[in-house]
């Protein structure tokens, strides 16, 4: 079968067009860039809604047609209606003007007459339009969909290495979440055997169960030992937390997602079961042995790092502040002196350094991501000069007995893999 795929370079798109391909079918990759060499690809930008008649002529000889176009969040022009009601509706009408004999929709577990969230809604928009066509096919409602390299899998990894966790309901709200293979598995049977006519199929996990239990059998399969404690939170309190995280580019949580979350994701009748014929895959065996190790330390660096760097911007405008003044001047000039500097040049490096320092805290918590770099190694040479000046002109407080120096050489190696852990570009 010759398939379209819109939303191919997607989560779920990319697991699909490798499993349609696997299975001996030709994949036609909708997507904004030019697709790699052997790889049949129609650019288009849903964001741009794609009329009906640009379509037609781009579905001559497709037999089914896949859409897995989907976003969390709206940002960067991306809209849900666009995205998730608009596009999809005009690509659908002209699947049943050109005579295509099959649709995939893969919609969200929610979008029913009970969907209150924009993304619920625009979703149930598309899926209304389908449903309307006289097309085969089936719209697909996935619950929480986990599997190596998404971005729902690395967040709930990462809030199941947490010791404590503080969340509203004391965690308590249901979810059903399905792992990838289970649910391309499910879409590529309805491709290859679509209904009759256009079927709404929850696919969701073996059962409900409340999301600590998610994230203990998550822990479980990452191999991290011990209970985690889950404190209850006001959601009042979860939502603003959320508001705030919303503001930091690439987050996954915001107001909206907050209350999604708090609503729950459990599916009422799972056809993904009768699909397969099998039950689904329990969290507890979504992590291969094989893979256990390198995806428990991912989550515990995604968990700390953020950590690490507000210890690092804390110690800097600590620094900074003690420098202004908090520390008694006339022992700073003392200090100063010791290491030959005095008068207007001792003013000079006393105050310019704790504005330095004053900066260096700004920059950890708020600078661009093609500047951390620099930050990093800007720390580095500042903490190894200081280190440096102090062993030659005061060597006598690396015998403090509280450590000052010494304490220096820890603080270089978190900055240092601070830097390292920073992606390189091509």
């Amino acid at each position: 079968m010759r398939i379209l795929l819109t939303g191919a370079t997607g989560f779920i798109g990319r697991a699909v067009a490798q499993a349609l391909e696997q299975r001996g079918h030709a994949v036609v990759r909708v997507q904004r860039r030019a697709g790699a060499p052997g790889q049949e690809v129609v650019q288009a930008d849903y964001a741009g809604v794609p009329s009906r008649d640009w379509w037609l002529t781009r579905l001559q000889g497709v037999d089914a047609v896949v859409n897995a176009v989907g976003i969390l969040r709206e940002r960067h022009g991306q809209t849900f209606r666009a995205l998730h009601a608009d596009a999809p509706a005009e690509l659908f009408r002209a699947c049943a003007a050109a005579g295509v004999g099959t649709v995939i929709q893969v919609s969200a577990l929610g979008a029913d007459e009970g969907a209150r969230s924009g993304y619920h809604l625009s979703k149930k928009a598309a899926d209304d339009v389908l449903r309307a066509l006289p097309l085969r096919g089936a719209i697909v409602q996935p619950s929480l969909v986990y599997g190596p390299d998404g971005a729902s899998a690395a967040l709930f990894n990462k809030l199941a290495v947490a010791p404590v966790l503080p969340f509203p309901q004391g965690g308590r709200m249901p979810v059903q979440p399905v792992h990838i293979d289970d649910l391309v598995q499910g879409i590529v049977g309805l491709v290859e055997s679509p209904p009759h006519r256009i079927e709404t199929l929850a696919f969701a996990g073996p059962r409900p169960l409340p999301l600590r239990e998610y994230l203990a059998e998550l822990r479980a399969a990452l191999g991290e030992s011990g209970r985690q404690w889950i404190v209850p939170m006001p959601a009042p309190l979860f939502r603003l937390g959320a508001a705030a995280a919303g503001r930091v580019p690439g987050s996954m949580l915001d107001g909206e997602t907050a209350d999604m979350l708090l609503a729950g994701n459990a599916a009422r009748d799972n056809g993904l079961a009768r699909l397969l014929a099998r039950p689904p895959r329990p969290p507890r065996d979504f992590i291969a042995p094989a893979a256990r190790e390198a995806a428990r330390r991912e989550a515990v660096l995604d968990l700390w790092l953020p950590v690490l760097r507000v210890a690092l911007a804390f110690m800097w405008f600590w620094t900074a502040v003690v420098s202004f003044g908090l520390y008694p001047v006339r022992d700073s000039y003392a200090l100063l002196a010791q290491v030959g500097l005095q008068g207007a040049i001792a003013t000079l490096a006393l105050y310019g350094a704790a504005l330095l320092d004053l900066l260096l805290g700004v920059l950890t918590l708020a600078s661009p991501a093609r500047w951390r770099p620099w930050v990093w190694l800007a720390q580095l040479a500042l903490i190894g000069g200081y280190t440096v000046l102090i062993t030659v002109f005061l060597p006598e407080y690396w015998l403090h007995p509280y450590g000052p120096i010494s304490k220096n050489l820890p603080i270089l190696a978190a900055i240092l893999l601070l830097w390292a852990l920073e992606p390189r570009r091509a």
